[in-house]
């Protein structure tokens, strides 16, 4: 193999996290049991692939390299917790089949799936299911997931090691469950999935190739579970709604990259076919028995979009959707897009009184978009000075530069204009 330097090695070593390694990590712990295990031994691999790839060029087979070292690893470790007499046979096994996968990259099942079911088993907390996904099959740190789920990234790390400490010591099967047993553990992988899609689409500008491969990760996660259950319409209006989104994601930039809230879109920048593809499935859920939380968001989003035909937003059939969440979930997030919604219908007087309702939610003291959207109902309702406010805590606490220089923008109409309506994301 030619040599190849660090920087080629290096992107060669994350071009295969981002590809694989979900796929790695559910194969080894299939076989082990052990997820920190699997996670742990694949570090360690990707760790001297970084070492050894510089010096011997990146093989051929990147992922069959690292399930080798990984092996070896995962061998090494397992031997250490067992006694010489009740290893042999287990380790044999394992390291046989270990092998005999790594020898041919074709020949590698992908149990994602079946990860993905074995830690929304009945025996995890319900609260840790969905973020244990995220870490098992994306690859996601603590960090990362904690603010997805507003838990900080120590609370979150700790209820992680104990989840997979469970799953190895009440040996919990890694397989996707007959039908009957499907149900109970299919909110938690729905939900992991589109934790997934929002973390890729929240990076409207493509510019984090990683990130924006989570969304595309999150819509082949749903089609596979959607594929899986034709006949269950929570997993057909996920992905509805993961499509709508991804309909409209290049429209969320402008030619200089400035973000562009909503309201201020051009519709015919929405990609049609993926809207009439969200369209169908959000239609198909709803001849479907049960209606949940995705069939409801996804109908949010084909209210937004009826605009690229009428040219606006059916905001009162929103406001009836949004009222029909916040009953469902109680979601503090649910209740800052109804209050747009209400303001919307109603007035910004009364989209702020709906906001205030959890003003006091502590969830919400760090969270952008509670404070950009207060802002701007409080610029309509020309209270400048706490809009100004607003606005300043909205800008502090973003991290995006072009959502930073939106707000900074908007902030600096209302001082001039404060009447005008406020743009939603």
């Amino acid at each position: 193999m030619p040599r190849a330097d660090e920087g080629a090695a290096r992107d060669a070593a994350e071009a295969v996290a981002r590809r694989s390694y979900g796929k790695l990590v559910a194969f080894l712990a299939a076989r082990t049991g052990d997820v920190s295990g699997a996670e742990d031994a694949l570090s360690d691999a990707f760790a001297a692939a970084l070492v050894d790839w510089p010096a011997s060029g990146v093989p051929d087979t990147p992922e069959a390299w690292l399930m080798t070292v990984a092996r070896r690893k995962l061998i090494d470790a397992s031997r250490r917790r067992r006694s010489r007499v009740d290893a042999t046979d287990h380790l044999r096994l394992m390291a046989d089949e270990i092998e005999a996968a790594a020898g041919s990259e074709t020949r590698m099942p992908d149990e994602r799936l079946a990860l993905m079911f074995a830690c929304a088993h009945p025996a995890i907390d319900a609260g840790i299911r969905a973020p244990l996904i995220l870490q098992t099959i994306l690859g996601f740190d603590a960090a990362a997931i904690g603010s997805a789920f507003l838990v900080s990234p120590a609370t979150m790390a700790q209820r992680l090691v104990r989840a997979k400490n469970k799953i190895r010591h009440a040996g919990i099967p890694f397989h996707v469950p007959e039908r009957s047993e499907l149900s109970g553990r299919l909110d938690a992988v729905l939900e992991a999935i589109y934790a997934a899609f929002s973390e890729g689409w929240s990076e409207p500008a493509g510019t984090e190739t990683r990130r924006r491969n989570l969304a595309e990760e999150g819509i082949w996660l749903g089609r596979l579970v959607a594929s899986l259950l034709p006949d269950e319409p929570e997993a057909l209006g996920l992905l509805s709604l993961m499509l709508y989104a991804q309909a409209r994601r290049d429209a969320r930039r402008d030619s200089r990259g400035e973000y562009v809230p909503l309201a201020d879109q051009d519709p015919t920048m929405w990609d049609t076919p993926l809207i009439e593809e969200a369209e169908a499935l959000l239609a198909r859920a709803s001849t479907l028995p049960g209606a949940g939380r995705y069939q409801l968001e996804a109908a949010v989003q084909s209210a937004h979009v009826v605009r690229r035909l009428t040219g606006r937003s059916d905001w009162a059939a929103i406001e009836r959707i949004y009222d029909a969440l916040l009953v469902m979930t109680g979601s503090p997030v649910v209740a800052i897009n109804r209050a747009i919604a209400v303001a919307e219908t109603r007035g910004p007087a009364a989209g702020l009184a709906a906001l205030d309702t959890v003003s006091d939610d502590p969830r919400l003291t760090n969270y952008q978009p509670y404070w950009a959207a207060r802002a701007g109902l409080l610029a309509q309702t020309c209270d400048v000075a706490a809009a100004d406010a607003a606005y300043e805590r909205a800008i502090g606490l973003e991290a995006d530069p072009a959502v930073r220089r939106f707000l900074q923008r908007r902030r600096a109409e209302r001082r001039e204009r404060p009447v005008d309506p406020a743009g939603s994301a």
